[in-house]
């Protein structure tokens, strides 16, 4: 099949696009009058809050809208020619083959049942008529080019038998066998590690350069898309609110969404007590819902009834840039440059006594060597390694490190869902690491809780709110009678900032946001002392992210709680921990206060970890550094220092003590401590990784 004839003008053009969805009832606008377009080897980013239409624009591309699903204005073209004009023999034929798109979940793209070479070569088995032998040298080829190891052996594997980020580079590999014009990726790094999203995004910076192709990237990430992207479209509630080069928009933005948007993300220099975020106010409205004229008006602080709210709003192009539009009627009006009236400061809490002390603390699993079959030899998975820390009350402590590095496992040994192997943990200084949960009275479960990453698959889909707050209080004894605990449902929903008639809702009728609220509300029905928030925010837009972090901490300061915050998003750990934790592969690789960590000397794995953050300021410089290789397994780890097989620094050790031995934990005047055997003298010469370049 031969390819659409090179075409000089943008390779995707999209115009007043408008799509809708048809039910029974009604016709819902998902997407309205969009234009955008991708010149030839031009990487565009799309990005918004969940529900604002990104997603349909790509499947409109696509033209994968379903039964329900209708093109009702406007019109998407490639390369010149009108997709929705096409047959359904030369649609087959561009997409997969001119257009191809990387989903979000990679094994939702993968045959589990099928080996990863065999997919791969049905691409150009399928588009372009090429025998088996030819495929194979392809996918040898592109397996190599998205930097896997050993290609020949990831070829004959299972999708089941590769980590994460391995499969997403597969998924990669599959998107380009073809050498397409246009990649869609849409989130393609969500469920990514820190490190991996970083090895993945200069991956496919790489290949674009490679292979020529352009690309509309698809994600609520502002740090990303600085780093992949040339241009930028900002969407919000189906229509495009701003677009323009990532310059233009990053610093001369001139729509208020895009402004409330960075107000809510936790760039350098945010503080949660002298300059805490600020959330942006109310709720993103329904698609049948929509508000008449701007549909940011009813959260806008620059609104004017009257001028606002009045017929549709077009995009207009700036003065005297004409590549940069914003569909706001009062642009000119605005002082972009006025410095952002600060959220009410908070007085910072002093942490208070020791409540948790984690002493030597390990937990090992025994695993079948054959995981199939079970039965014979066994081998040891070392979960956590000798954990050593304090946690104090009003304190946040940060644990963070990427996935596989025993975060969650210690969260399971404390919550008792799980049992130590060897070390203690005491709370109020009782030792509590051999009671399981079944058999820990209702005060110590009480006292400790956790709110967990997914805010869907912690409420029961068919009990009310209400119910379900109400049922925490019933198992911890809380309230002499019905009435009480009914008033205490009503006043743990006034804790949350959630509106008191929530209590008769069913989850489904709740956002991500308002679910995670009725989670922190459960938590703290028996008046939790120790919080686990595992991931808390990271399933939520930024937007909500910065409501929900900013509760926690209000109720931290109103409630006097210990905060165990895991995460592997390092700027929202900068902005509301207290003291940081880094994990890696089991072991404390480094602690100390939040400036201690973020500060040099770091250990090597933190500098690696603070060099793949992205951050969204065009005035940050990082030094970069990319991980080689993944994070070794547990039941296999590397001798002598866990770090050793990604380590850059390692060649400094002389003697080859990083492959012999565990290094000691060191641990400096102020009490900052690093496990590295690095000298005193190269940990001094460290640069920060992190440096805001002079105005």
């Amino acid at each position: 099949m031969s390819k659409l004839a090179d075409h000089a003008g943008p390779i995707l053009e999209i115009d007043k696009l408008s799509i809708s969805f048809f039910t029974r009832l009604r016709e819902i606008p998902a997407v309205m009058d969009f234009s955008v377009s991708v010149q030839p080897g031009e990487a565009v980013g799309l990005v918004g809050e969940s529900g604002c239409g990104k997603s349909t624009v790509a499947l409109g591309v696509m033209q994968d809208l379903g039964k329900n699903g209708r093109i009702v204005g406007g019109s998407i073209k490639f390369k010149g020619r009108d997709l929705a004009g096409m047959s359904t023999e030369e649609l087959r034929d561009v997409r997969g083959n001119e257009i191809a798109m990387i989903y979000q979940e990679p094994m939702a793209s993968l045959n589990p049942a099928m080996k990863i070479g065999k997919q791969l070569m049905e691409v150009p088995m399928i588009h372009e008529k090429i025998g088996e032998k030819e495929a194979y040298a392809r996918a040898l080829e592109v397996v190599t080019d998205v930097k896997l190891p050993d290609p020949k052996r990831i070829l004959g594997s299972y999708p089941h038998q590769l980590s994460g980020g391995q499969q997403q580079r597969i998924v990669i590999a599959m998107a380009l066998m073809s050498k397409p014009s246009l990649l869609i990726l849409d989130e393609p790094t969500t469920a990514l590690d820190v490190t991996v999203e970083a090895a993945v995004v200069e991956l496919v910076k790489d290949l674009g350069k490679k292979y020529g192709t352009s690309m509309l990237f698809i994600s609520h990430n502002l740090g990303l898309v600085l780093e992949t992207c040339d241009r930028i479209c900002v969407m919000y509630s189906g229509e495009a609110v701003e677009r323009g080069s990532i310059e233009d928009v990053f610093d001369h933005m001139r729509h208020p969404y895009t402004q409330a948007l960075f107000r809510s993300i936790p760039l350098p220099g945010a503080d949660k007590t002298a300059r805490p975020l600020v959330a942006i106010p109310g709720n993103f409205p329904l698609p049948h819902e929509r508000p008449r004229g701007c549909n940011f008006g009813p959260r806008c602080d620059y609104f004017e009834a009257g001028r606002c709210d009045m017929g549709d709003i077009p995009m207009v192009t700036i003065t005297g840039n004409e590549r940069h539009h914003t569909r706001c009627v009062k642009f000119e009006e605005i002082d972009w440059t006025a410095p952002i009236a600060l959220g009410e400061q908070k007085p910072r809490n002093e942490p208070g006594r020791v409540v948790l002390k984690i002493d030597n603390l390990k937990k090992y699993y025994e695993v079948a060597a054959n995981a199939l079959f079970g039965g014979g030899t066994t081998k040891v998975v070392k979960a956590n390694e000798s954990l050593s820390f304090e946690a104090r009350e009003s304190e946040t402590l940060a644990i963070v490190g990427e996935s596989g590095c025993g975060k969650s496992t210690f969260a399971k040994v404390l919550m008792g869902l799980e049992t130590a192997t060897e070390g203690e943990i005491l709370l109020d200084n009782r030792n509590i690491e051999q009671i399981p949960i079944q058999n820990r009275d209702a005060g110590t479960v009480s006292d400790i809780q956790m709110v967990f990453q997914n805010p869907f698959d912690t409420l029961n889909p068919s009990m009310t709110v209400g119910r379900q707050i109400r049922r925490a209080l019933d198992i911890f004894g809380i309230g002499d009678s019905d009435s009480d605990r009914k008033q205490r449902m009503f006043e743990l929903l006034d804790l949350v900032k959630l509106p008191r008639a929530f209590a008769d809702r069913m989850p489904r009728q709740l956002s991500g946001g308002q679910k995670q609220r009725v989670g922190i509300a459960r938590a703290f029905a028996g008046g939790a002392r120790i919080v686990v928030a595992d991931e808390p925010v990271s399933a939520l837009d930024v937007s909500v992210q910065a409501a929900v972090t900013d509760l926690l901490m209000e109720i931290q300061r109103e409630e006097k709680t210990t905060l165990l915050f895991i995460s592997h998003d390092l700027s929202i750990v900068r902005y509301l921990s207290d003291r940081v934790m880094v994990m890696y592969l089991g072991h404390v690789v480094e602690l100390g206060d939040t400036d201690q960590v973020f500060s040099p000397p770091y250990h090597p794995y933190t500098e690696a970890l603070l060099s793949a953050v992205p951050i969204a300021d065009t005035s940050v410089q990082k030094t970069h550094i990319v991980l080689e290789g993944d994070i070794p397994s547990a039941m296999n780890p590397p001798s002598g220092c866990p770090f050793q097989t990604r380590c850059r620094w390692k060649s400094q050790v002389p003697g080859g003590l990083c492959d012999k031995e565990v290094p000691p934990i060191r641990t400096s005047d102020n009490g900052h401590q690093i496990k590295c055997h690095l000298s005193e003298d190269v940990l001094a010469s460290m640069e920060p990784v992190i440096k805001i370049a002079a105005e």
